[in-house]
């Protein structure tokens, strides 16, 4: 059972969520596609390379939300001033996690799952090798995932790995979210 729902269940439950999804939504990216065209040039979509299952490496898609001459591969908070780069359409996006909405079409070609931990940036060493200590670079990345309910960006880096392979553990054990432990006497 536990292997027939790791295989095949999860992978169920994410195709059904993001197809019906990408339908439910489709009027909502229609109108932010839209809202970044009418206030800036480039593309309406954003790529860039992330560490997946394994830590093979995956394009991520993600609305666009900074302007086109902003510095490649680099995270945000790593940039000197991110502010002159993120749009005012962007602003919004992020700030209601809009922008990472096209990533139902990632789940759908099974490149990362609904819950599960945020894939690294190619380029973060520091994250990936922290997360081998916890086996988190052992699960499909996800959409949403612990370490985003508890405090996202804010986190250090050995606090946001630690997250992610609980939700590993927890992943890995169907009903395990739910369970109390029983002691032994």
């Amino acid at each position: 059972m536990h292997s027939f729902y790791r295989s095949y269940g999860k992978r169920a439950i994410d195709l059904v969520l993001s197809g019906v999804g990408a339908i439910v939504l489709l009027p909502l990216f229609l109108i932010i596609a839209a809202l970044i065209k009418l206030e800036s040039k480039g593309p309406v979509f954003f790529r860039q390379k992330r560490v997946g299952l394994h830590k093979k490496t995956f394009s991520i898609m993600k609305f666009r939300t900074m302007r086109t001459d902003t510095p490649k591969d680099m995270p945000t908070h790593m940039l000197s001033n991110p502010d002159q780069y993120i749009t005012k359409v962007g602003r919004f996006l992020r700030k209601t996690s809009l922008d990472e909405l096209p990533q139902i079409f990632n789940i759908l070609k099974g490149e990362m799952t609904v819950i599960g931990p945020r894939p690294a940036l190619w380029n973060q060493d520091d994250l990936i090798a922290e997360r081998d200590k916890y086996r988190a670079n052992d699960v499909l990345p996800g959409l949403t995932g612990w370490a985003q309910i508890n405090g996202r960006d804010e986190l250090e880096i050995p606090i946001k790995a630690k997250l992610y392979g609980n939700i590993w553990k927890k992943l890995a054990t169907p009903g395990a979210a739910g369970r109390k432990k029983i002691k032994k006497r």
